[in-house]
């Protein structure tokens, strides 16, 4: 599995991903968020890496049920962050071709499941739309404490402002030197067309200084090695 906050979880990345769970808990006090839509002006911003790193960072809170859809029918890539085939998935659902139970899969994150797309379809607009989808997000959701959608770049098709009507919140993925600043705008006046939660942004790609977290990294990450030097110090004396 390519997931950062999973393998590495005592990294600066990790911490990061912790620190925009914490966000996305606190964003709305008084409202339930628990089916979050991520999006991005277009393609290759890193929606997919972010999602399944944030999905897996939920999945650690005590006894909580995580799930990652992959609703970009027309650029799939989950599967990929977790190192799967896209058989069987969202589309075999909605067309009654293959059970639920047989399309969503569990991970090595415990409590963290994902569904994949299945056979991409030639009209991923209708199918999203579809009256099969709606109710099947109703019933999804009494299964899971928190569902992360992956969507298509709002940028580039309507998807991502069809799944809008399923989320209780939504996040703008925003590419550090790839997105441009116009159509960033864009994107943002197009989740609020369709009254979108808008939830905030995420700065992807950004290159952090490792000065700038050096002492957290000793401070989180360098326990053992801290206790070997006290006992060295105990016995030199």
């Amino acid at each position: 599995m390519k997931l950062y906050s999973y393998n590495n979880p005592k990294s600066h990345i990790a911490e990061a991903y912790r620190l925009i769970r914490t966000n996305i808990q606190f964003s709305n006090v008084d409202k339930n968020i628990k089916t979050i839509l991520i999006t991005s002006t277009q393609a290759n911003e890193g929606k997919s890496t972010v999602i399944s790193n944030l999905a897996a960072t939920f999945a650690r809170l005590e006894n909580k049920r995580v799930l990652v859809m992959d609703c970009d029918l027309r650029n799939p890539s989950v599967h990929k962050m977790f190192g799967v085939s896209n058989l069987n998935g969202l589309t075999d659902i909605l067309t009654g071709s293959k059970d639920v139970d047989k399309c969503i899969e569990k991970t090595k994150v415990k409590g963290l499941d994902i569904l994949k797309v299945g056979k991409m379809p030639p009209n991923p607009a209708e199918i999203l739309q579809s009256k099969k989808m709606k109710n099947f997000m109703d019933v999804v959701k009494g299964y899971y404490d928190y569902i992360f959608i992956d969507s298509p770049p709002i940028g580039v098709v309507t998807d991502a402002n069809i799944l809008t009507q399923y989320a209780d919140g939504t996040i703008l993925l925003v590419g550090c030197n790839e997105a441009e600043i116009d159509a960033v705008k864009l994107s943002k006046e197009r989740l609020e067309s369709v009254n979108a939660n808008i939830l905030g942004a995420i700065l992807n790609k950004f290159e952090v200084d490792k000065n700038t977290y050096g002492y957290y990294n000793y401070y989180y990450g360098s326990e053992d090695s801290r206790r070997k030097e006290k006992r060295g110090l105990f016995k030199k004396r």
